[in-house]
């Protein structure tokens, strides 16, 4: 869809097409794009009706991001939030209450010291949006920008996560770090915000020690686009900490966020009519190119 190298990725239960509607309807520079649908064989696969979208591909903001209905297995948490800023007020507004329509609010919409407004809520599937007035420039020029929350198990690990995917991806680095002071439940030191670089693209990331209920799931996670079999292995042995979760390209890292490491072509490899294809990938834990292409001949 894109030549960007890593891309959100948002799961559902049969509701990815009506989010994708709402959220492009809301932030300038949107658009949907190909909408794969389950056929009989995915019934099988995901319990999905036959018609249901599968895959959408839509952008916001100009930056690409993924929706499947995969069912009700996953459901997402703030751990994995989208920070949206907005340059126009109206717009701004139009979003929050478009978004919390039957939603929760974490943090009321209002001014606060870091931004003139700003506000935190989950909306009626889930999926949690930090929204704000700023300028895009503060961001890379991005809308859009995923941010991490490290809380529970995790809370602290911040600082160690950015260091080992900076490591990893090429044209990466940390733009901006602040810490906290002690003076709350977070650690002096520990991360209160963060924005680094993963592959030229924009992320944010903090440490909250406060008595959350959640933590990363499969619902949000980062897919990795590779152009051949050796870069497949590169980040799947470098990522990939919990081998039982590693499932169809999926795997979760010593933090517990979820990426999937798929080639770039496998929509068209999925795509073949050849029913063997499918039963070969959902067999698969790190994705083998070649047994693929050869299922597809």
């Amino acid at each position: 869809m894109t030549g960007q190298k890593i891309i959100p990725h948002l799961w559902f239960d049969g509701a990815a097409e009506d989010a994708a509607e709402l959220y492009t309807s809301l932030v300038p520079d949107s658009s949907i794009g190909t909408v794969s649908r389950y056929g009989k064989a995915g019934f099988e696969v995901h319990g999905q009706p036959e018609g249901t979208a599968m895959n959408v591909e839509m952008r916001l903001g100009g930056q690409p991001l993924l929706a499947l209905n995969g069912g009700p297995m996953f459901r997402p948490t703030p751990a994995m939030s989208y920070f949206l800023t907005f340059e126009d007020r109206d717009a701004l507004d139009r979003a929050w209450q478009a978004l919390g329509d039957g939603g929760q609010v974490h943090m009321p919409l209002d001014a606060y010291p870091w931004s003139p407004c700003y506000g935190w809520l989950d909306d009626r599937w889930g999926v949690s949006w930090q929204i704000a007035l700023g300028e895009l420039s503060q961001t890379g020029g991005q809308a859009l920008t995923p941010m991490l929350l490290f809380s529970g198990a995790q809370a602290g690990k911040a600082e160690a996560a950015l260091a080992h995917y900076t490591e990893i991806f090429p044209e990466s680095g940390i733009e901006a770090l602040l810490r906290h002071d002690g003076s709350g439940p977070d650690p002096a030191g520990t991360v209160m915000h963060a924005q680094f670089q993963l592959a030229g693209q924009t992320f944010m990331a903090g440490d909250s020690a406060l008595a959350h209920d959640f933590t990363f799931t499969e619902a949000n996670s980062l897919v990795v686009f590779c152009e051949d079999q050796a870069e497949i292995d590169r980040y799947w042995h470098a990522l990939s900490a919990v081998p039982e979760a590693g499932r169809c390209g999926w795997l979760k890292d010593r933090f517990g966020l979820s990426w999937q490491i798929i080639p770039r072509h496998l929509p068209a490899l999925l795509a073949s009519p050849d029913p063997k294809v499918m039963e070969t990938f959902l067999q698969m834990g790190k994705i083998d190119i070649s047994a693929l292409e050869r299922a597809a001949r």
